[in-house]
């Protein structure tokens, strides 16, 4: 059988001199990239229709990620405005790395620290006479692919922009510092998760990855707002004023040289932000090569499996389930859906990056206005009604209750004796707020409450009120399966223009919310009204929803 050859490996062909300095056996290393991205294209979703004919035949294998670049293509658009600034490259160029740099390492975070973490290439490569050096560059070679791959739709149209716009020095610039910018990012990740290994074992060590991708994601987001902070507009005028903490904030770095060679301003802390873009992610690099052997080591760990303990409820979390969830169908429902959130690793790393930035966003509008006028008189202000972002993880999480790992296991529906399935939606649904949404919530509440005094508590009942109606109206907007029964593959594209349409629905509750505060007593009427609607409509909507429909 003829082996499939791609143009990505015969340009990769012109740096062999390159592999075999560093000690690659290079034509193996192309060999098992050849097969790893053979195995790519084979990994299709059965559950897609679009790739089978009307006939049963199945289409042309296609890697499902290069099909996808198309939406990183159209986001790459709203990059073009920044690259037709003036010429203060050093703000403009920051702003466009800074979101280039969370574009790409959220993709990394959710999509290739699975390849940068496997451990089964070790029952088939390592039992072979290969290099482990080989086989661990082409591990870290093929997320490369992906990453330049997704920086280049993602940065392709802009870049191109700035070389009609800027001239070709711009463009260089730009080519050789993405290449570093990705290096940068899978040697940091990698790193990360080597310090991490040194300490944890088995199921600890992977709860902690999960921990650390979702913190490095809301850093990332924290961090572009640092990058805007750090210019100041004087007399119209955008000014970078110098600080010591500059030197920590990569985006800076990798705008430094456009101001040194295309404004020719040669000051020392130009020439030192220049010399970080390119020095420390090749020292990073350097360092990581030697660490290998040490980090693929310490990922024999994640094959470790600890039993884990049970932790019995007390009395109070009894009586307070069965407060919660009259029925005890709803109640084991309930409990079921507690556990699936808490173990299933594939949940928490799509969901909690949400529940974090619900957090974040917030705050980030509060320190906006503080920074335009007193904290007094913001504390004075309506700006706590910034909490209905913390709303905006609803219709993703609701969605994301009917997605599993362990899908397989969802016969378990079919044949238990139970004849009112609006229990277990409605204890699934109930999980969702008790175990996710409400210590957001809490937290969001206190600190608010701290901020703008206690006048906010009944519009914190409010917004809570709101929360348990709006995760109402997303369920019945939503698919009708039962919870985690399908496959994460099995999520659309669609599913996203789903979710913002579902948050639009916000805005209602907003204006409501808003101008009960000029009316008498409209904030507590329209606290009665929600919660009537919340009672009675909560079983009510749930039956009607599935209501002749075979679940």
């Amino acid at each position: 059988m003829e082996t499939r050859d791609f143009k990505r490996l015969k340009v990769l062909d012109k740096l062999q001199w390159f592999f075999d300095r560093m000690g690659v056996n290079y034509s193996v290393m192309r060999k098992i990239l050849q097969v790893k991205m053979i195995m790519d294209e084979r990994r299709v979703p059965t559950i897609f229709n679009q790739n089978k004919k009307k006939d049963g035949t199945v289409k042309k294998e296609s890697n499902g990620f290069i099909k996808s670049l198309w939406v990183y293509l159209l986001m790459s658009l709203f990059l073009l405005p920044f690259i037709f600034l003036g010429g203060n490259y050093l703000f403009q160029m920051s702003l466009i790395f800074g979101i280039i740099m969370f574009m790409v390492m959220t993709t990394m975070v959710s999509d290739f620290s699975t390849v940068l973490l496997d451990i089964r290439d070790k029952n088939i490569l390592y039992t072979r006479p290969i290099d482990r050096k080989t086989i661990n560059m082409a591990k870290n070679v093929h997320v490369m692919f992906y990453l330049l791959l997704l920086t280049a739709a993602l940065v392709g149209i802009p870049v191109l922009a700035g070389l009609f716009r800027h001239g070709a020095i711009f463009f260089l610039i730009t080519v050789i510092e993405l290449i570093l910018l990705n290096m940068f990012i899978v040697v940091i990740t990698a790193l990360i998760y080597m310090a991490i290994l040194k300490f944890f074992d088995g199921e600890k060590l992977k709860d902690i990855i999960n921990y650390v991708q979702i913190i490095l994601s809301l850093s990332i987001m924290v961090g572009y707002q640092v990058v805007v902070r750090s210019f100041e507009l004087v007399n119209l005028d955008i000014v970078f004023i110098p600080k010591w903490w500059h030197l920590f904030i990569p985006p800076i770095w990798f705008a430094a040289p456009y101001e040194m060679f295309l404004n020719h301003v040669f000051s020392p802390t130009m020439v030192v932000l220049s010399v970080f873009a390119v020095l420390i992610p090749i020292a990073s690099f350097l360092l990581y090569l030697r660490l290998i052997p040490s980090f693929e080591k310490s990922l024999e760990k994640l094959s470790a499996l600890q039993a884990q303990k049970e932790k019995k409820r007390g009395k109070i979390g009894e009586s307070l389930l069965k407060l919660i969830c009259r029925d005890q169908t709803e109640r084991a429902s309930f409990c079921f859906a507690g556990i699936m959130m808490k173990t299933e690793r594939d949940f928490k790393l799509r969901v909690y990056p949400s529940l974090g930035f619900s957090i974040v966003i917030p705050f980030i509008l509060f320190f906006n206005q503080i920074a335009s006028q007193p904290f007094a008189e913001t504390a004075a202000s309506n700006l706590y009604l910034s909490i209905y972002f913390a709303m905006i993880v609803i219709p993703s999480v609701v969605l994301m209750l009917s997605f599993s790992g362990k899908y397989k296991g969802a016969w378990i529906f079919q044949v238990i004796p139970v004849q009112n399935m609006e229990m277990i939606i409605s204890g699934t649904l109930k999980a969702f707020l008790v175990r996710l949404y409400v210590p957001i919530y809490v937290l969001l509440s206190v600190i608010f409450a701290a901020i703008f005094g206690v006048r906010i508590i009944p519009d914190l009942v409010i917004v809570f009120l709101t929360s348990c109606l709006y995760t109402l109206i997303c369920f019945l907007f939503r698919k009708i399966t039962m919870p985690f029964s399908e496959p994460f593959e099995a999520a659309k594209e669609s599913d996203s223009w789903y979710i913002f349409g579902l948050m639009l629905i916000i805005l209602p509750f907003f204006g409501l919310h808003y101008l009960s505060l000029y009316l008498p007593f409209g904030k507590y009427l329209y606290m009665i009204v929600l919660a009537v609607a919340l009672v009675f409509g909560w079983r009510w909507a749930i039956g009607l929803k599935l209501k002749n429909v075979r679940v």
